[in-house]
């Protein structure tokens, strides 16, 4: 046997006597928790899915409002915060929304009382603030 040979005999041994040593069993390990998973894959797999997720309910619908009636209530939002600084002052005043009709009132040496009336059903509720220092 030629000496070249004899290498490539000895190559080719060492070469498939390395695979054998290198060889391992296969092992399948599950991602999903309900199958015995890491458990701490959960909420990455839910998330996953979710925003995979097409569908809607066809029973949630979604309100839109025009910009009228956001308008109507910011400007609703202004009046009364404007009318209920202005009671600091000692300034009176009413104010009718659509549900509620508000009547501040000054009573008299820093006593002023806020009745607020509910339009659909009549109910009353009053509030009476003693010993404010009006400016005057």
């Amino acid at each position: 046997m030629n000496k070249y040979a004899f290498k490539t005999v000895l190559f080719a041994t060492a070469i498939s006597i390395s695979n054998f040593g290198l060889a391992t069993e296969l092992i399948y390990v599950p991602k999903n928790p309900s199958f015995g998973g890491n458990p701490l894959n959960g909420s990455i797999l839910l998330n996953n899915a979710q925003a995979q997720n097409k569908k809607t309910d066809p029973e949630i619908e979604i309100e839109t409002r025009s910009e009228l009636d956001r308008f109507t209530d910011s400007l609703r939002s202004r009046l009364l915060s404007q009318l209920l600084s202005d009671i600091g002052a000692g300034k009176t005043g009413t104010l009718d929304t659509d549900d509620f009709s508000i009547l501040i009132v000054d009573n008299g040496e820093g006593e002023i009382s806020v009745k607020i009336t509910d339009k659909n059903t009549n109910q009353t509720t009053e509030i009476v603030v003693d010993g404010l220092e009006i400016d005057s």
